[in-house]
């Protein structure tokens, strides 16, 4: 009986030393080794192409040299930029999805050390001469359109919230309205009415432009959101 004992424990013994060698083993792969940061830009103003953080475009990258990759993602900021601090040195191939532009080709990208890399993409609507102020108890919003495809404009929104990623899916305040698209240009002029609405007076909130092209998935763009004490 107690040779079977001393059997068992050596057995046990040995189980775990050989998997702490492997859990050891696994835990002596280098860690990430680069970063890279860059911006979606405008093919023919330069601009950032704003995006909604939530549920909006993203980048889909998959990295070379395995059998089966996993398809990664990193989230596009409202701003239109985007930054991953934990990458491998590496090529990749980088396809930006659900966007407010005209789909791209996937790029191919080599990131190592601080790796810059920019996408120059065609929005669906450039928003232009957009100014949002506030006048009385109003916000009001007066811009121009100039849609870049051939599907018309389904609505234009005014936006506003007390965080600064105000849009479509954060809003505490919207007003919106369908576009008669053979009247595009025309000034545009939306506002939002806080005579009776419970705010706060001098509470800051953030207002922001929006308007979607009608084509299936896709997002609103936007011009930069304004900050104002109601």
């Amino acid at each position: 009986m107690k040779r079977n004992i001393k059997n068992m424990a050596f057995a046990f013994l040995t189980l775990f030393a050989v998997s702490s060698c492997d859990l050891l083993e696994i835990d002596n792969y280098d860690g990430p080794n680069a970063t890279i940061e860059g911006k979606i830009l405008d093919v023919e103003t330069g601009d950032l192409v704003e995006q909604d953080i939530i549920d909006g475009a993203q980048i889909e990258f998959i990295e070379h040299g395995f059998e089966n990759p996993e398809t990664q993602y990193m989230v596009i900021k409202n701003n239109g930029t985007y930054q991953n601090k934990v990458m491998f040195a590496g090529t990749y191939t980088m396809s930006l999805m659900r966007g407010n532009f005209v789909t791209i080709r996937d790029q191919e990208v080599v990131v190592k050390g601080n790796t810059i890399q920019d996408f120059k993409v065609q929005p669906y609507i450039r928003i232009k001469n957009a100014s949002i102020q506030k006048i009385g108890n109003k916000i009001v919003a007066k811009f121009h359109l100039e849609k870049t495809v051939e599907q018309g404009v389904a609505e234009v929104a005014l936006y506003g919230h007390r965080e600064p990623n105000v849009g479509e899916p954060l809003k505490e305040f919207v007003v919106k309205e369908g576009v008669d698209n053979n009247n595009l240009t025309k000034e545009f002029t939306l506002e939002i009415d806080f005579s009776n609405k419970k705010v706060n007076p001098g509470t800051q909130y953030y207002f922001r432009i929006g308007a979607r092209i009608n084509i299936g998935g896709a997002k609103f763009n936007y011009v930069p959101a304004v900050r104002i004490a109601l």
